[in-house]
């Protein structure tokens, strides 16, 4: 309560609201440490309502595979039974809207960005970007401050962007969060989008930029509900990154969807088994409702992980070079894994994989 009221303070919130679920961030032992692992087993409480985790730093069950050590693989574990024995439900994933989908004006607390920004854009839902701490004290009480994007005043759009046919929606996004920051866009796509881009764009966003949501025209729930903003940008050309080699092509940030794993497996099928090592992100969840697919991916010699990304694992540090779909990655791999990184389209990325 200490921590949910000096937020509302300091944000103006006349109230408390109630929320349908949380979401639980940072929670990689890589990102936490032995201070974060120690508070968390010291918590004495247990959540109220259903509260999600986001991914670990490992595979629960492949962690060797992936490179990692038998000590961060027991302090990982830590972290997990911490959050368990609290009544944390161990998802592992950044897209728990593919677990159990929100409905249009839910009020959630959720931490990971590409989530929340998902949730607000694509769903509808309202949810500020919590940290993984004011999301636990929201968890244990059931309630967030109502201040923000929980407010439909405050999720007014005030720039227009405009997406030109040929511009990826990955790197459209990370585009526009470096220009607009914070603020939230009206997007007009010239091209016909599906989720999964929009949940490309969302997430690159919300990665170079900060913006909690975005709409877009004829697509998104509440894009007609808001005014359209005088002032234009458009996003015509697709940045030049540097072209490095890569030693691992990795995708799934966020995590893919039923219907990536579908297309991944097509174009396996097309091209044929990677040379290159070739590292699928995806839920525990959507992996089981997919299992033949998963199966036959790794047929090729791909791995499909689960439980963690390529971002929040200390596994990806290991490489020189990685190929990424995701303009979340471009943002956070360097910075974090202190990697070089090339980006492709997913077709792209693979068939740089079999190369």
């Amino acid at each position: 309560m200490e921590i949910l009221v000096a937020l509302g303070e300091v944000f103006g919130a006349e109230k408390l609201v109630e929320i349908k679920s949380a979401q639980i961030s940072g929670i990689s032992y890589d990102n936490i440490g032995d201070e974060g692992l120690e508070w968390l087993e010291s918590f004495n409480a247990r959540v109220v309502v259903k509260t999600f985790s986001n991914p670990a730093g490992m595979d629960l069950n492949r962690w060797r595979e992936m490179g990692l050590e038998k000590d961060f693989f027991q302090k990982q574990m830590r972290i997990i039974n911490a959050l368990k024995r609290i009544g944390v439900e161990i998802t592992l994933t950044c897209t728990p809207y593919y677990l159990e989908t929100p409905s249009l004006g839910d009020h959630l607390a959720w931490a990971e960005s590409s989530a929340v920004v998902y949730a607000n854009s694509v769903i509808g839902a309202r949810t500020n970007r919590e940290s993984g701490i004011s999301a636990l004290a929201s968890a244990v009480i059931g309630k967030t401050p109502y201040y923000g994007l929980h407010i439909k005043e405050e999720r007014s759009p005030s720039v227009r962007i405009i997406v030109k046919r040929d511009v990826e929606p990955a790197i459209a996004g990370f585009t526009s969060g470096k220009i607009v920051g914070s603020e939230i866009p009206l997007v007009e796509f010239e091209r016909k989008v599906s989720h999964e881009d929009l949940k490309a764009f969302g997430s690159a966003l919300a990665a170079s930029g900060g913006a909690g949501m975005f709409h877009a025209k004829e697509i998104t729930p509440e894009w007609m509900d808001f005014e359209t903003p005088s002032e234009k940008i458009v996003v015509d050309e697709e940045e030049v990154f540097d072209e490095c080699e890569p030693d691992l092509i990795a995708i799934g940030c966020p995590h893919t969807s039923a219907e990536e794993l579908k297309r991944i497996l097509e174009m396996l099928s097309r091209y044929g088994s990677p040379k290159k090592k070739l590292w699928i992100f995806t839920s525990r969840n959507v992996a089981l409702q997919n299992a033949e697919i998963v199966r036959k991916i790794e047929e090729f010699g791909a791995r499909v992980f689960y439980d963690t990304c390529m971002v929040v694992s200390p596994a990806t540090s290991e490489f020189d070079c990685v190929m990424v779909n995701s303009g979340k990655a471009l943002e956070y791999l360097p910075k974090l894994r202190n990697v070089a990184v090339t980006f492709g389209t997913l077709e792209n990325c693979i068939r740089r994989a079999v190369k």
